[in-house]
């Protein structure tokens, strides 16, 4: 009878251990929790892209989240959240093609874009024709339109929206001040994942990854996600620690009542 009073009340340690592990685990769960979704909100801005202008990457009413950054962290192929008052008064979603010093091209002899005489092979771009409606050879995007060639002036980029036949990007301000190119500084944002309706990490193109400066990196997203989950189960598990612990002790009891 003194054993069982014992380890009802925790007088051997292992009662009053399991609560302190529990009441731990509780702890660092919401830390883990709260301390994702907050740093989240610190690094990530939610936006909803209104036009078809970035299709196949990012369809019309898409809810992405993309991180704050700043405009000198931006690298080729990353798509990117800028406002310029030369294109509209409101947030711009486009992928970056070139940036200061490059010499961007149209159209090498597959119909493809080139970088300082690179061609890009890029299979996130619309390979829809939009002349006959029918899907350009795997490896090719479709043609851009009047052929351009631009070099872009340092501290700018050269932007395109993935749907080259569908989209107002630099290729319609060839004729202003830079070319079409916007300042680095007008960028606010990259864009790291889709959130909604469909949940998925954006790629960062190869096809940059082999030019000077390379491509960027994904930013802590999917850390954050991580703390997120982990702090979710272990409060879960924490908190069921004591009606778990209380349930077997009660079964227990009944079994020994039984035998004796």
């Amino acid at each position: 009878m003194g054993g069982t009073q014992a380890i009802r009340s925790g007088k051997d340690g292992r009662g009053g251990l399991g609560n302190v592990l529990s009441g731990l685990a509780v702890a660092i769960g919401f830390a883990l929790f709260l301390g994702g979704f907050v740093w989240g909100a610190f690094l990530y801005q939610p936006y909803t892209v209104p036009t078809d202008s970035m299709m196949p990457t990012v369809r019309p009413g898409d809810r992405v989240l993309a991180q704050r950054i700043d405009g000198e962290e931006v690298r080729r192929g990353d798509v990117v959240i800028f406002t310029d008052s030369m294109w509209s008064d409101s947030p711009m979603v486009k992928r970056v093609v070139g940036i200061g010093g490059d010499t961007v091209k149209c159209c090498g002899a597959g119909g493809e874009l080139t970088v300082n005489g690179t061609p890009l092979d890029e299979p996130y771009a619309d390979t829809t024709r939009p002349d006959t409606g029918l899907a350009m050879p795997p490896g090719q995007a479709p043609p851009s339109g009047t052929p351009f060639e631009v070099t872009v002036p340092e501290g700018n980029l050269f932007l395109l929206g993935d749907r080259r036949a569908a989209s107002l990007d630099s290729r319609a301000h060839l004729q202003e001040a830079g070319q079409g190119t916007v300042p680095r500084s007008a960028v606010s944002a990259r864009v790291d994942a889709l959130a909604w309706p469909s949940a998925k990490m954006l790629e960062r193109p190869a096809t940059y990854a082999g030019l000077p400066g390379g491509i960027s990196r994904p930013g802590p997203l999917r850390l954050q996600l991580v703390a997120v989950a982990a702090g979710a189960v272990l409060v879960l598990l924490g908190a069921a620690y004591g009606p778990l612990a209380r349930v077997l002790g009660r079964t227990r009891r009944q079994e020994r009542a039984g035998v004796s």
